[in-house]
């Protein structure tokens, strides 16, 4: 059995961001990017070290160098609850939320990774498990992919990769949705089609939106309005075609965020990002309160993170398979997962998150932050 109290303190905190290109242009209903910025942070205890990740923006980098490794510098680096508080507490001058909560999910990410190392344990076993794979959708087709792309995209996730569950983009021109969302239920055959405007709706043009593709039996619309309208998306939810679930919840960054999502009976189906909603720690908080509420959890983008924590919630549905953070992930950490049958299942043979980063590989990509080994 491990000796937890010669773990040691924390002696370093390391954090970089790269920006890496996508393969060709993507957009949503609100936004188009060409690229995609990742931040990734070890924090070492003597000869052990903890990996964690999120997305954003390279200003997370600073947020982590000059407030939150003073916050947890030389504290005991088992203790990931007083860590937790720590940096809720090192931000509160500068908000909780945004960049913020991402940094601190970056760090959380790595502290539990580092008691895996410390223990030698996967982070499924250390959490605990109960359930052995987490099944995933596919989940790109953007609004800028021809409709030929976003075809040949969802149909491979639905036959070659098993996935139950793809899901495309909407909102940017509202006249060609239902057009596209056709051709997609057609190359997608049985699997179910799910939709996500990022917002880009009102009320009207969701539902809409939604009486026109009834036929298409469309299983998920999410963010049909902007998450930050609660009374929208209660209204969407009231009104939407029977067996279509409203999802929202990506950009929750602390409890009460989704608490507020939760009261105002505004989804079917929570979402939370481990890499915004203030790493493990609060992925399970979330997790907890959805249960209380009988709603289920799904995990959005960065599959790595949520891998071995989803094995972990009880009520969580599924887990996106993001194809930007995918491809991200395959080129940049050793041990990433692999899609198998529509699931992913996390390497209980490898300590904590399994993963290690091929820093050699990204160095070409840093814009920010120290070189990471």
């Amino acid at each position: 059995m491990a000796d937890m109290s010669c773990a040691g303190t924390i002696d370093a905190v390391r954090a970089a961001a790269f920006r890496i290109p996508t393969d060709q242009s993507e957009a949503d209903g609100t936004l188009a990017w060409t690229s995609t910025v990742l931040v990734v942070v070890h924090v070492h205890a003597g000869n052990n070290r903890g990996l964690g990740v999120t997305y954003g923006h390279s200003s997370v980098v600073a947020v982590i160098e000059e407030l939150l490794a003073p916050a947890i510098s030389h504290r005991d680096c088992l203790d990931i609850a007083g860590c937790w508080d720590a940096m809720q507490r090192a931000v509160r001058n500068i908000g909780r939320s945004g960049i913020a909560s991402c940094a601190i999910s970056a760090l959380d990410l790595a502290l539990w990774d580092l008691k895996g190392q410390i223990l030698s344990v996967s982070l499924a076993r250390l959490l605990g498990c109960c359930r052995e794979s987490v099944p995933v959708y596919g989940s790109g087709g953007f609004t800028s992919y021809s409709d030929v792309k976003l075809c040949e995209q969802l149909g491979h996730w639905a036959h070659e990769g098993g996935c139950r569950f793809v899901k495309m983009k909407i909102g940017s021109e509202p006249g060609r949705d239902p057009k596209r969302a056709e051709a997609a239920r057609r190359a997608i055959g049985e699997c179910q089609l799910f939709v996500d405007a990022n917002g880009a709706f009102s009320v009207q043009q969701a539902l809409r939106f939604a009486g026109k593709t009834r036929d298409l039996d469309i299983r998920w619309f999410e963010e049909p309005v902007s998450s930050d309208d609660v009374r929208g998306l209660n209204a969407v939810r009231s009104r939407a075609p029977a067996g279509m679930d409203i999802a929202a919840g990506e950009y929750i960054f602390t409890l009460d965020d989704a608490r507020g999502l939760l009261s105002s009976d505004a989804v079917d189906v929570l979402q939370a990002d481990v890499t915004r909603c203030g790493g493990i720690s609060g992925f399970l908080k979330v997790a907890a309160l959805a249960e209380a509420n009988h709603i289920d959890l799904s995990a959005h983008c960065a599959p790595s993170m949520h891998r071995h924590v989803a094995c972990a919630v009880s009520r969580l549905r599924h887990v996106e398979w993001f194809h930007d953070h995918v491809r991200i992930e395959q080129m940049l950490f050793d041990g990433a997962p692999i899609l198998k049958d529509g699931m992913m299942t996390p390497d209980l043979a490898r300590p904590g998150h399994g993963l290690a980063f091929k820093a050699a590989d990204a160095a070409r990509y840093q814009v920010s932050g120290e070189a990471l080994t």
